[in-house]
């Protein structure tokens, strides 16, 4: 299929484990409740998941990953355990 007419997830429900997620994504679509401070320092205290560099000025998230973060912290909830 022609990349101009593949269509573009809304959602990030809709996404592949294997697609890469931005920042700017995941805080529109509030994926997680973090400001973008406590993000960043998930990311360096190893909370949340290694983020891809992409390039210069890109920096990415694989959907799986993310989506296995998800699962561990919805978990720790149920056990009422912090994350």
């Amino acid at each position: 299929m022609n990349a101009a007419k593949q269509r573009i997830p809304a959602r990030f429900e809709d996404l592949p484990d294997e697609a890469l997620i931005r920042l700017s994504q995941i805080l529109a679509w509030h994926i997680v409740p973090y400001s973008t401070s406590t993000f960043w320092r998930r990311c360096r205290n190893n909370e949340f998941p290694r983020p891809i560099k992409v390039s210069t000025g890109i920096t990415a998230w694989r959907v799986g990953e993310v989506r296995q973060y998800l699962a561990q912290v919805g978990r720790n909830e149920r056990r009422g355990g912090a994350s």
